[in-house]
């Protein structure tokens, strides 16, 4: 048995505990408190004059996919040859080497569970896995979950992409609304067809990777992840998502201040940054600022770096800056912690600090919001996987 004993303990679900102690035994957490007695035996961390919080929850990035500083032989996000790639699957890119630079920042960090996806060329882009960053052997022995989400993109990437540079659909919105629509509609028809032949398999439609891909969307098993900057590219998505009856998440929601009743009244959860990223018409309203209007609103929100690499680094300090900008500092840390674990399927596993929970923590210097503030320690199911 493991204990972790002295420290400001930030829950994030039920409150802050000073002086407070953590018992985790198999992975996992079983005890929290003020007053929890430390067994005869156990080892002890002494986290006196530190803050433990949860580890971070990234609800979307690409560490791992694509490999740092070596250009075209490490991207393996965008398989754009295609527009329309439901079967190609993130966790089939993912570079798993201990030292491979996001993944080792991603750990440094804190940040232990990561959704990764693959990129925004493709209308449907393929299916997300959501890891631990303890680094493993293969990514397979880091998979939390898998799939984990559908992704899909609106708007400019796969307009200029394919329309742009190739000349071919998807060169404007209509298109690529279209292109979503029919392989989902197509996805309907598929099923159909297994469903009316399992008392006759001679009437069994061939095996479409394709359209596989897609049968845990059309069944509600997985959401669709939807790119999109733009108000008008989300709302394309709703309607689609309600014409086939499937859930979908937005990602970036740029324009969210624009739409923020709507996603709401929906119940749109949305996974909202990165806030500096700019330099392009559709992404000319990022702002910090934007996420408070969406919590205002009632819309569950989280933090997201959209990291390929190092930039995983930030989440605090972009943290940090979201307050700055009006963001409640408690809905900050759950935007960073609870939320995206909600986000992701994942709240009864990680994302707070609550018995029974993984063992998930981060071990910090002081505040979590302090640009100075340094990551002391880092435990992944139970185990000093990082110290400083």
């Amino acid at each position: 048995m493991l204990a972790i004993k002295g420290g400001k303990v930030l829950t994030i679900t039920k409150g802050e505990i000073e002086n407070g102690t953590i018992l985790i035994e198999d992975g996992k957490i079983v005890n929290v408190g003020a007053k929890v007695a430390v067994p005869k035996g156990a080892e002890v961390i002494d986290a006196t004059g530190k803050v433990v919080m949860p580890g971070l929850v990234e609800a979307q990035c690409h560490i791992g996919i694509v490999e740092e500083s070596i250009g075209w032989a490490g991207a393996d996000s965008d398989e754009t040859t295609d527009p329309v790639t439901p079967q190609m699957r993130a966790l089939d890119g993912i570079k798993a080497n201990a030292d491979e630079g996001g993944l080792k920042a991603a750990l440094e960090t804190g940040v232990t569970t990561a959704q990764i996806l693959p990129g925004s060329g493709n209308v449907i882009a393929g299916s997300g896995v959501i890891i631990k960053t303890a680094p493993k052997p293969v990514a397979d022995e880091m998979v939390v979950k898998n799939p984990s989400g559908m992704k899909v993109s609106l708007g400019d990437s796969p307009r200029s992409i394919y329309g742009q540079a190739q000349r071919k659909m998807p060169s404007t919105r209509m298109g690529v609304a279209y292109l979503l629509r029919e392989e989902l509609l197509k996805t309907q028809i598929y099923i159909s067809k297994k469903e009316s032949a399992k008392d006759d398999p001679k009437k069994m439609p061939d095996k479409d990777l394709k359209l596989e891909a897609l049968e845990p969307v059309l069944k509600g098993e997985i959401p669709l992840l939807v790119h999109a900057h733009r108000a008008d590219d989300i709302a394309a998505a709703i309607r689609i998502a309600e014409e086939f009856g499937v859930k979908i998440v937005w990602h970036h929601g740029t324009e969210g201040h624009r739409v923020a009743k709507l996603i709401a009244e929906k119940g749109i959860p949305t996974v909202h940054g990165p806030a500096t990223r700019s330099g392009s018409w559709e992404t000319r309203e990022m702002d910090f600022k934007t996420a408070k209007v969406l919590h205002d609103a009632g819309v569950k929100v989280a933090i997201t770096t959209d990291a390929t690499s190092q930039a995983i680094r930030l989440i605090p300090l972009w943290a940090a800056l979201y307050v700055k900008s009006g963001l409640p500092r408690d809905v900050v840390l759950k935007a960073i912690t609870i939320n995206p674990a909600e986000i992701l399927g994942l709240a009864d596993r990680v994302g707070s600090i609550e018995k029974g929970k993984d063992a998930d923590l981060r071990i910090l210097s002081g505040d979590p919001l302090d640009i100075k503030t340094k990551v002391e320690m880092v435990l992944i199911d139970g185990k000093v996987l990082y110290r400083a």
